[in-house]
């Protein structure tokens, strides 16, 4: 490892339109001592010509592993002490990595900083901004109530973080993120900086726009620390309180997309398969909506008579 080199891993699986302006991004770094390494995983749109006319950074192809492995692969592959992940169709601000390693000077203690970013649109639009005020303490209780970091690319890891808790879990197709953050801010001190670092691009193809899979990776990985707050009224209190976030931001979102799918009739296997991901991980919601939809009907066969 290098001391103050920063790898910055880019994930890319069928975004290759967007992959060059996630490069360049980093290449704007404020910060220079970089390496980039593009994880290909499994790409079959236009990756590989992409990144064969890009100069200075390492292309590692692999057959599609999903994006834990992607990244577990970028990581055990770079040469820095300090690592940032990006996903293709996104990009870093230019004082990113600057505002980072500042942060992490600081705060040797941290095993990861991370900071706050905007929205762009597909056009590379800002939409809006994502700045909440930076948690100053007890980070593990209020990742237990809800994500706020919100983006990966806001995150600086040290490589040695990385390297004792195993990277990413493979097993989960989502919210792999989050269950990182956990898992280390659980047993180690993490820090917030206030400066915005990074673009998340919504360009309707995200994978935080599918409910089905994000209700259940999010409770799932809520649900593995379960054991770790037992006996604590504040984290039992947080856990409930995070638990309640996910069912409402993903459930609720689910449950629109049920009563639109059942309204104009589209397939009944995928919609049964949502509705079994509604009965398992938020029941109380589907029975209020039933509740809901059968005053209406009652209100409304009561006026037709």
């Amino acid at each position: 490892m290098e001391p103050d080199l920063v790898t910055v891993v880019i994930t890319c699986h069928n975004h290759g339109r967007f992959l060059r302006a996630a490069v360049e991004s980093v290449r704007r770094q404020a910060f220079t001592h970089s390496e980039i390494i593009v994880v290909d995983d499994g790409s079959t749109d236009e990756t590989p010509e992409i990144t064969a006319s890009l100069p200075d950074i390492r292309c590692i192809r692999q057959a599609w592993q999903g994006l834990s492995a992607a990244r577990n692969t970028g990581w055990r592959a770079s040469r820095g002490r300090f690592v940032s992940f990006l996903d293709a169709d996104d990009r870093l601000l230019p004082g990113a990595l600057q505002a980072g390693m500042a942060c992490a000077a600081t705060q040797p203690s941290a095993a990861f900083v991370s900071g706050h970013y905007v929205v762009i649109d597909a056009n590379a639009v800002q939409k809006s901004s994502r700045f909440r005020p930076c948690v100053m303490s007890d980070h593990y209780r209020a990742l237990l109530c809800s994500n706020y970091i919100g983006m990966h690319a806001t995150v600086l890891y040290r490589r040695e973080t990385l390297e004792r808790h195993g990277g990413f879990d493979p097993s989960l197709p989502a919210s792999e993120d989050y269950d990182l953050y956990l898992r280390v801010a659980r047993v180690e001190p993490v820090v917030c900086h206030p400066e915005v670092v990074a673009e998340y691009r919504w360009h309707g193809a995200n994978m935080s726009l599918d409910s089905a899979l994000m209700l259940s990776t999010t409770l799932r990985v809520l649900a593995r620390q379960r054991e770790y707050v037992r006996g604590s009224p504040a984290y039992e209190a947080a856990y409930r309180s995070g638990v309640a976030f996910w069912q409402n931001l993903f459930g609720e979102r689910l449950l629109d997309e049920v009563s639109r799918r059942v309204r104009t009739g589209a397939s009944w296997s995928v919609t049964a398969r949502m509705l079994a991901v509604l009965l398992r991980r938020y029941p109380l919601g589907v029975a209020r909506r039933v509740v809901r939809v059968a005053k209406r009907l009652s209100r409304g066969r009561t006026s037709l008579g």
